[in-house]
């Protein structure tokens, strides 16, 4: 499954590396700031559960995510090969 434009992360299969291009505004929002997840990062999806909730992986944190949720986060297909690797000062 390689595609270019964003797909909701309820569609993603799990093992798939994938970009975050939107969070819907608000408390969510508040919250993914909060586990380091922006606009722009990469997470691992690791495993879907029985009844929609999707497992997410950002550097050593996994994250529950329910059904709900999951359809209205936009993310585009990565791989781990695509890892910006920028240096911080």
């Amino acid at each position: 499954m390689s595609t270019k434009y964003p797909l909701p992360l309820s569609k993603i299969k799990a093992g798939s590396y994938v970009t975050v291009v939107t969070i819907p505004a608000g408390i969510y929002k508040a919250q993914f700031i909060r586990f380091g997840i922006i606009e722009g990062e990469k997470i691992y999806c690791m495993t879907r559960l029985p009844g929609g909730t999707l497992i997410i992986q950002k550097n050593r944190q996994e994250i529950a995510i329910g059904p709900a949720l999951t359809a209205r986060i936009l993310v585009q297909m990565s791989s781990l090969l695509q890892t910006e690797t920028t240096g911080s000062d």
